[in-house]
């Protein structure tokens, strides 16, 4: 019984650790591999909104483990409990129940506060980006956009 409650303290902290989501993907201030050493088009403006919004990511970052791992933990633990074939229902209850709450668990952390920023940029065009909420923006302030199209970021001017 000790070696199956190590066992399963082992196994949620690996997967604590390798269930985590790079959220700074959705920065301003992080450029991926393939950013670096190339040209980007960079223009001005100011800001003339500002909302909270939250990014969940999608399939990119679900890695599955939330699940999976959810299912060992609770199947191990279901199984302390129980006899005979007590002990099998108590184990699939406890799988099925970790792999619910493994998965929300995953999901919650592959969310990121983020802003929706309106510039009006300085040829009179509006846009929105909707960025990691890394710098605060306030209606006014020069921002420079950095990128072109679904590649587009917002930075401080100064």
């Amino acid at each position: 019984m000790k070696q199956i409650s190590y066992t399963a303290l082992a196994l949620a902290g690996v997967l604590s650790l390798a269930g985590c989501a790079n959220s700074d993907i959705y920065s301003g201030d992080v450029y991926s591999g393939n950013q670096a050493k190339t040209a980007r088009n960079v223009s001005y403006g100011n800001v003339t909104g500002v909302r909270p919004v939250t990014i969940q990511s999608g399939n990119e970052n679900d890695t599955g483990i939330g699940g999976i791992g959810g299912a060992l933990i609770g199947g191990l633990l279901g199984s302390q409990f129980g006899g005979g074939s007590g002990r099998l229902l108590t184990s699939a209850a406890g799988a099925v129940g970790g792999a619910v709450a493994g998965s929300r668990v995953e999901q919650s952390v592959n969310r990121v506060s983020a802003y929706e920023i309106q510039v009006q940029r300085d040829d009179g065009q509006q846009v929105v980006v909707v960025q990691k909420a890394d710098h605060p923006y306030n209606v006014g302030d020069r921002v420079r956009l950095i990128g072109a199209g679904n590649d587009l970021a917002v930075t401080p001017a100064n």
